[in-house]
């Protein structure tokens, strides 16, 4: 019996319910049917494969938001990974509905480092080592501190999560299974690629870990980083790609003897579809076609969201809609909540709620001139150029902001055209989200700010918020007019 032997590993990220095909440069490209159809075509080609998710199966879609993640639990069913770990989106319905969908799955669902305080049980299975061809490939999924943003707006369970520290639980559980003869080892993980890198060069050469498959930075890259003597790769986000390792494995000396990786568009090229997907997503879209079909506006043109870290046309639009629906002085939206890269001309519910679909509860604070220069500030430091996670905000027109990013100084910091002054107040609608978390995406603590007045409940939902207003304001427009000029 051969030494060597060859594995497939197949593995996708942030799939965020991004189900059906799209026509580009007259080319259907990416959506679950293609996909599964590329998973199924290597996996009669080469029997020794393995297909992994690395978190962020929810959102993004209305089928996925009407069924509250079951239809995708379905879809993915049919698809039928190996092995899926956690990511951040998973928890948006609830770490008790998830634990739900847990049990609608029929593939696993790993993570090692979420635990229950009151017992420190784990909320999932940990690992799990596939048998293939006799080779025995230990998974670990990981997940940091990120999850717990949609988990601490629950009362009872969010406030009983803890993560603990990854690089430790790793190593507990490499140096209890490697006695068992793994021959290859991959950390699932779901924390960005530059945090995979920095967790690559912690880990213990010993504890025998050879590839790390990520997601949550929605990174496309053009080759793997090798750190640590670690593979670390991510394959950019939704359906449009699939990452595709194919490693030679010494199975003697329980390492990769040689290893080729790439990205593979996810097209008619490539990808036959598979008619079982196909079938199960035309039941869903019958179904949400009735009610996310109509018709809420017609803009002048589309509107676009390019970057989350620069002030955009759609942004500008969604943030002045707010101030002046919920009348207040400025209203801060943070640039995660819009999650498609344009919105228009014409807007149909469905787009609406693909473009906003996390239907936020807004906020009324008060804070003073020096409050919001030190938020302004620490949403645009020196830290934030380099990389750090950090929560960039769309804001509304009255406030303007000019940032020297190479002088790291504020140029100009004015409302209504007159400079702020420490002691003004203003009046600021804020997404319940970003309340909760104040103190890490503002470096201010709450109560600082609660201490100029209590923060009261402007409105439930903002999305409706927004649809009532573009109902009222056919063919709106918006241009970037410079209320956050980067000089760089």
């Amino acid at each position: 019996m051969s030494r060597y032997k060859k594995l497939t590993l197949l593995h996708s990220n942030d799939l965020h319910g991004d189900f059906t095909a799209e026509n580009v440069d007259e080319k259907l490209t990416g959506g679950v049917s293609m996909l599964s159809g590329y998973v199924n075509k290597v996996r009669r080609e080469e029997p020794n494969t393995i297909y992994a998710i690395a978190g962020d199966m929810f959102r993004g879609s209305v089928i996925d938001s009407e069924y509250k993640g079951i239809s995708t639990i379905e879809i993915m069913n049919t698809i039928s990974p190996d092995v899926v770990t956690v990511g951040n989106h998973e928890t948006d319905y609830g770490v008790a509905h998830l634990l739900f969908l847990e049990k609608c799955a029929k593939f696993p669902i790993i993570n090692a480092n979420l635990y229950i305080k009151s017992n420190y049980a784990r909320l999932f299975q940990s690992h799990i080592v596939l048998n293939v061809d006799g080779m025995k490939i230990l998974f670990i999924g990981i997940i940091t501190e990120q999850v717990m943003k949609s988990t601490q707006s629950e009362a009872v369970i969010g406030s009983f999560i803890d993560v603990h520290d990854a690089v430790r639980e790793v190593g507990r559980i490499c140096n209890a299974y490697n006695a068992t003869d793994i021959d290859l080892t991959v950390l699932l993980t779901h924390i960005g690629f530059e945090e995979d890198k920095q967790l690559a060069a912690m880990l213990d050469p010993a504890w025998g870990v050879d590839i790390i498959v990520g997601g949550h930075s929605h990174t496309f890259i053009d080759k793997p980083a090798v750190v640590n003597n670690i593979v670390v790769v991510q394959a950019g986000t939704g359906t449009d790609l699939i990452g595709r390792f194919d490693i030679v494995i010494d199975t003697d000396e329980n390492s990769i003897e040689s290893y080729t990786w790439q990205t593979v568009p996810v097209n008619t090229d490539n990808c036959p579809v598979d008619p079982a997907i196909e079938k199960l997503l035309s039941g869903y879209k019958q179904q949400t076609d009735k009610k996310y079909g109509r018709v809420i506006t017609r803009m002048r043109r589309k509107l676009t969201h390019p970057s989350r870290t620069q002030e955009t046309e759609l942004g500008g639009l969604v943030a002045d809609a707010l101030a002046e629906s919920l009348g207040v002085d400025i209203a801060m939206l943070g640039s995660g909540a819009i999650r498609t890269p344009d919105l228009g001309p014409l807007v149909t519910y469905k787009n609406l709620v693909e473009c906003m679909p996390y239907d936020n509860a807004m906020y009324l604070v008060h804070v003073t001139g020096n409050q919001l220069k030190q938020m302004i500030g620490y949403m645009l430091r020196d830290e934030v150029w380099k990389g750090a996670h950090s929560t960039f905000f769309q804001i509304s027109k009255r406030l303007k902001v000019v940032y020297d990013i190479p002088g790291s100084k504020m140029l100009e910091f004015s409302f209504d055209g007159v400079p702020v002054e420490d002691e003004n107040v203003f009046r600021i609608a804020l997404q319940d989200y970003q309340l909760n978390n104040f103190k890490r995406n503002f470096n201010i603590v709450l109560e600082e700010v609660t201490a100029n007045k209590k923060p009261v409940v402007l409105c439930t939902s903002a999305r409706d918020v927004l649809e009532e207003y573009l109902i009222n304001h056919q063919h709106t427009d918006r241009e970037i007019d410079g209320r956050i000029t980067l000089i760089r």
